[in-house]
């Protein structure tokens, strides 16, 4: 029926981001979720900078096991990224300073 409707390449998808402890282990998957996956590129964040890294060098690997249990072409690239930085913005202005400082010094 998935095939009739034109559905395996979304279900293909959605499987990726759905199973991702099944698709890369769970070593892997406790470290690390997947964010997006759009035109064949799937965007991954990592929990460390240490952990990014050790996904870029995984980088391979990755692709190999999620195409060999989703299909070839689902996962085309992978772009990986640490956690990002607290935002120091908060109302509705902002003004350019130089960041949180000691004021009581």
């Amino acid at each position: 029926m998935f095939a009739q409707r034109g559905w395996d390449r979304t279900l293909a998808q959605s499987r990726v981001l759905a199973d991702w402890p099944a698709m890369v282990g769970a070593d892997v998957a406790s470290q690390s979720a997947p964010v997006s996956l759009r035109e064949g590129e799937l965007r991954i964040t990592a929990s460390s900078t240490a952990w990014a890294t050790q996904l870029r060098l995984l980088a391979p690997t990755l692709l190999a096991r999620i195409s060999e249990q989703v299909g070839a072409g689902v996962v085309t690239s992978l772009s990986i990224s640490g956690p990002t930085a607290p935002s120091w913005k908060h109302g509705p202005r902002v003004f350019r300073g130089r960041g949180p400082r000691d004021t009581y010094g």
